[in-house]
């Protein structure tokens, strides 16, 4: 199968062409001709499987076909996002499919000045990638109307409301022209996104092209134990045992980013990290220099999670396990993407082992463990399966009592099987037995 045989007309084939994409990824062999169709749609494919072209490219073949010219302070397609980062990388995939096409397309995004984005929208765009907060700031602001949209396409819908945009969302679709066509497409599926496209959607055709919640296959993983406070230490002797030239490395908080940063920085390292308290001008320069290997450690917090598209990115380290175990998902399929290798090491104290074991419930594997010389945990992690037990280490049986009247010595309270009391010659030996409260003795 080629694009030409799904119907796509020749400035996108040629757009296609130029970027080396040959042969449709399933996900776009089965999306592209629905999307044509009219249909709505959602659509579940793991990270790094092509849903941007799978989406955008028959998006822009319906508005170049299809439809009145854009209006001033319109949109006739509208693709909505959940980060920053996610927006400014599929606007920049949508500009490059339609470079051959007479469309207009445009991002907009909080953590930045609002009034270019107004002037930018005066015209009208005619694809407009967006961001939920900043999209109903331009609507309220009358900088933006959505009364000549025709698609709306919801990418990573799960981030969405993992990162509590559900208000947003329930706004944004009371915004919305009743008839149109919406899109929704995402590496995974909970409960609570189908329930979202059972409102949002009409007569879906569903798209899965891999079982749900399975990390790709072309990404090695596993997991190395260690003690919380060794875990910079650990990173830092990895890093140097195995001569990594770029990695991205994931941490829970803004925080735990920032110190990472300043321990590795402090060691020569050039580091570099992001979240959300940084500028976006600084998160946007920091991505920069780690996509360019001007930076060769990336720290961030979940939100380069999705967004973050790195060719041949080598490794992604867990440093923190995410809270949420679908993250985990999106965090290593940073690496391992189009085709090519990868690997995701994960770095798990004790107090991580229930992250760890929904991680592998999720993903319907036992995650593969490396025990590193010198850093084994001084508080166990417990072992944990697919199955999401934690499967706790068998008690130690009793020791057998010394003969000779060698049992433990103690007044008042009972001995812990393990101790041994001190030597007491004076006082004899006490059978472990309750005392019992008999009351006064009674006077013969």
């Amino acid at each position: 199968m080629t694009f030409a045989t799904l119907g796509l007309i020749e400035p996108l084939q040629r757009a296609l062409d130029t970027l080396g994409y040959q042969t449709p990824t399933p996900v776009q062999a089965q999306a592209i001709p629905a999307v044509l169709a009219g249909r709505d749609l959602m659509a579940a494919a793991q990270t790094g499987t092509g849903k941007t072209a799978a989406f955008a490219v028959p998006l822009l073949q319906l508005l170049t076909m299809e439809g009145p010219k854009v209006a001033a302070n319109s949109a006739r397609a509208l693709i909505l996002c959940p980060t920053r980062e996610l927006a400014e990388q599929v606007h920049a995939s949508v500009a490059e499919y339609a470079q051959h096409l007479p469309l207009t397309t445009y991002a907009v995004y909080g953590g930045v000045s609002i009034n270019p984005q107004m002037m930018k929208l005066r015209k009208g765009v005619d694809v407009l990638v967006a961001t939920p907060g900043r999209l109903i700031d331009l609507f309220r602001q009358n900088a933006l109307k959505l009364n000549q949209l025709q698609t709306l396409v919801l990418d990573e819908a799960d981030r969405m409301l993992d990162l509590g945009f559900s208000e947003e969302l329930a706004n944004i679709y009371r915004m919305l022209p009743k008839k149109r066509q919406t899109l929704l497409f995402s590496a995974t599926f909970s409960d609570e996104i189908r329930t979202l496209a059972g409102q949002m959607l009409n007569d879906p055709l569903s798209i899965e092209v891999s079982p749900r919640n399975v990390a790709a296959n072309t990404v090695k993983q596993w997991v190395v134990p260690v003690d919380k406070k060794r875990k910079p230490e650990l990173f830092v002797h990895l890093m140097r045992k195995g001569r990594w030239k770029q990695v991205l490395v994931f941490a829970k908080t803004r925080n735990g980013v920032d110190a990472l940063v300043d321990k590795l920085q402090g060691l020569g390292i050039n580091a570099d990290g992001i979240h959300g308290d940084k500028p976006q001008a600084t998160r946007q320069r920091a991505l920069d220099r780690f996509k360019s290997s001007d930076v060769q450690i990336l720290v961030a917090t979940d939100v380069a999670a999705r967004g973050l598209d790195i060719e041949d990115l080598p490794l992604v380290v867990n440093f923190d396990l995410p809270i949420v175990a679908e993250d985990y998902i999106h965090r290593i399929g940073r690496t391992g993407r189009a085709g090519n290798t990868g690997e995701a090491i994960s770095l798990v104290c004790a107090d991580e082992v229930n992250m760890l074991s929904a991680i592998e419930m999720l993903t319907r594997q036992t995650l593969t463990r490396h025990m590193e010389q010198d850093f084994e945990p001084e508080h166990r992690v417990p072992d944990t399966d697919a199955s999401g037990q934690v499967v706790k280490k068998p008690k130690k049986p009793k020791k057998p009592k010394a003969s000779g009247g060698g049992g433990k010595r103690n007044l008042g309270k009972w001995v812990d099987s393990g101790e041994v009391a001190p030597a007491e010659p004076s006082i004899k030996p006490v059978r472990k037995v309750p005392v019992f409260n008999t009351g006064p003795r009674k006077k013969k």
